[in-house]
């Protein structure tokens, strides 16, 4: 049976664009809005028959309807009294019903000129009586109607009561539509959030390392299968804070204070720790994690990996003891080439001063080479300045000071160096700071040195050396070894320039030497 319908008052619909009907606007809104609610393929629905049953019973008519207008026909998503599935929009009473908010109610067909040439009007099934409300969204856009229809006229219309009835049937038509949106869209996320931890795992599963997550308390809630291989354990076993167990038992204190600490600041958690294998054997691994954050800085959860370093880590102990033992064996070579010269000395007297000269400049490049040199966390002299300018030039000045600044004042920046430019660094230094002593500032007791340390924007770093408070010296006129050896090591080996300036007040050398040539550059 087919739905029309008519305004009572005779008032234009507020979403008309004229009297043709709907704009192509709301059209439009309306299409959006049939496909959010997932009304394109709604079949039979017990709950909307059971309001039609509901409607037709109060109103005292045979025929109720849940209608939904498309843009060329309406289709009965509700009904009662009728086995009619839909019929054409342009026969249809609700696609004029559904753009007013009062109800529509049409005495008799037959009379009301915009409906009279119906064919469901003229032919079967004959209708004369129809009241419809209309479904509208929460946004404001109709869907259809739900209504009531006879083939009998009836002059009175429906009873305020009856009006108001219809009106909040209509309602519960759409919370029920509403609704089943809700129910559609939470099984939508689900299978969503279902597929996205499918993809997660896949890829997690794929991974070489073992791959882990908490909760923002720390709460460990999934370890990868690459996690469960290693440590022979069944999934889940490792769950909250059971992983602990698989860890070395002087290990846990110090892995608990690291989690704990990642934990209440947000930091980054880093920690080598050894984990028990699936065989009982303990490897060395490392793990990191990181915050996963909300908009607000608010953390979801922790991601993080774990990865078998323990190979690794014996390579790097034995390439340590290698390291060493050849540190050692070159610290010999510088020893036993001082004892060589101290003993040429002795027995040449004559060349004793020369001898002892050598022999300190040879034990300046075994400082050069000890302090270059690779080293582990127990066995490097100086973790602060390991491997940087400023480190290397206050090994060298050690034994000229009763303590380190109160004579020799080093300032200005710092400089990555390495074993390619330690050695004529340490020769350089070497020999200026011991004339210094001999001849210079550190002669005197008052004396003292500046060496500041600056680029000059270049790409080269300038460096500035001068004494105070020692003798009045002559400039040097004709070049001895300790220049040559200067010459060597600035601008042969370093590619540099140095001048020395003979001031009253003692030595000023400014030095500029080109930034690449203190270390290479870093392969990351």
């Amino acid at each position: 049976m087919a739905l029309s319908n008519t305004v009572s008052d005779e008032r234009q619909p507020a979403w008309a664009s004229g009297s043709s009907g709907p704009s192509d606007a709301l059209e439009s809104l309306r299409a959006a809005a049939i496909v959010d609610f997932d009304l394109v393929q709604h079949g039979e629905d017990a709950h909307l028959d059971a309001i039609c049953r509901l409607v037709a019973a109060q109103c005292g008519m045979p025929v109720a309807l849940v209608s939904l207008v498309d843009a060329t026909e309406q289709r009965f998503l509700g009904k009662a009294g009728t086995d009619l599935c839909g019929t054409a929009r342009s026969t249809s009473f609700c696609a004029t019903a559904m753009l007013d908010s009062a109800i529509l109610i049409v005495p008799d067909a037959r009379l009301d000129p915009r409906f009279a040439d119906y064919s469901i009007v003229t032919d079967e099934p004959y209708v004369r009586f129809y009241a419809g409300a209309p479904l509208v969204t929460a946004d404001g856009v109709p869907l259809g109607a739900l209504c009531v229809l006879d083939s009998e006229p009836h002059p009175e219309g429906l009873t305020e009561a009856q009006q108001e009835m219809l009106r909040l049937l209509a309602q519960s038509v759409m919370d029920h539509l509403s609704l089943r949106r809700a129910a559609r869209e939470e099984r939508s996320a689900a299978a969503a959030l279902d597929e996205s931890d499918l993809r997660f795992r896949l890829l997690t599963d794929a991974m070489p390392q073992m791959v882990w997550s908490s909760r923002p308390d720390g709460h460990s809630d999934y370890f990868n299968a690459r996690w469960y291989a290693f440590t022979g354990l069944h999934e889940g076993a490792c769950n909250g804070q059971e992983w602990t167990l698989c860890l070395h038992p002087e290990d846990v204190a110090r892995t608990a204070a690291a989690w704990s600490h990642s934990l209440e600041t947000g930091a980054p958690y880093e920690l080598e720790y050894r984990l028990r294998r699936a065989d009982g054997s303990y490897r060395w691994a490392l793990t990191r994690g990181l915050p996963l954050r909300a908009v607000d800085g608010t953390i979801l959860r922790w991601i993080g990996t774990c990865t078998d370093i323990h190979d690794h880590r014996l390579a790097m102990e034995e390439r340590e003891i290698v390291s060493q033992e050849l540190s050692h064996r070159i610290k010999n070579i510088f020893a036993v080439i001082s004892g060589l010269v101290g003993l040429s000395a002795r027995e040449k007297p004559e060349f004793r001063p020369i001898a002892e000269m050598l022999r300190d400049r040879i034990l300046a490049l075994g400082r050069a080479h000890d302090f270059v040199r690779p080293h582990s966390r127990d066995s490097r002299p100086n973790p602060v300045q390991e491997n940087s300018l400023h480190g290397l030039l206050s090994e060298l000045f050690a034994p000229y000071e009763d303590s380190p600044g109160t004579r020799i004042r080093l300032s200005g920046i710092d400089i990555a160096i390495d074993d390619r430019s330690a050695t004529p660094l340490a020769l350089l230094f070497h020999e200026v700071v011991t004339n210094a002593a001999k001849y210079g500032a550190l002669s005197l007791p008052t004396g003292t040195i500046d060496l500041s340390i600056a680029t000059d924007g270049q790409n080269h770093v300038a460096m500035h050396w001068q004494e105070r408070g020692g003798p009045r010296l002559e400039p040097v006129v004709r070049s001895g070894f300790g220049s040559r050896l200067l010459d060597l090591s600035v601008r042969r080996q370093l590619g540099g320039d140095f001048e020395q300036q003979w001031q009253p007040d003692g030595l000023v050398m400014p030095i500029r030497i080109p930034l690449t040539a203190f270390s290479r550059p870093s392969r990351d």
